[in-house]
C-alpha cells in the first residue's frame, strides 16, 4: 500500500552534464534563488507554454520559408 503522502510531492532525481549543472548554478547565483526553484520553474515554464511555442515555431517556420515551402509545395 503507498501512504498518501506519496502522492502529495514526488522527489526525483535529475543528473546534469557539466555544463547543465554549471548554467543552472549560475542562473540561480544570478537570480538569488535555489538550483531547484530554478529548475523546476524552468519545468512549469516548458509544460505549460508548449502549444504556445509551438505554434509561434511553425508560424515562424512558414513566414520565414514561405518560399521554399511554395517551391515543396509545386
Amino acid at each position: 500500500m503507498v501512504p498518501p503522502w506519496y502522492h502529495v510531492r514526488m522527489a526525483m532525481n535529475l543528473r546534469l552534464s557539466d555544463e547543465e549543472a554549471a548554467a543552472l548554478r549560475r542562473k540561480a547565483d544570478e537570480e538569488g534563488r535555489s538550483m531547484q526553484d530554478i529548475a523546476r520553474a524552468a519545468i512549469r515554464q516548458y509544460t505549460s507554454d508548449r502549444p504556445m511555442r509551438l505554434r509561434a515555431a511553425i508560424e515562424r517556420i512558414r513566414t520565414e520559408d514561405a518560399e521554399l515551402i511554395d517551391r515543396l509545395a509545386r
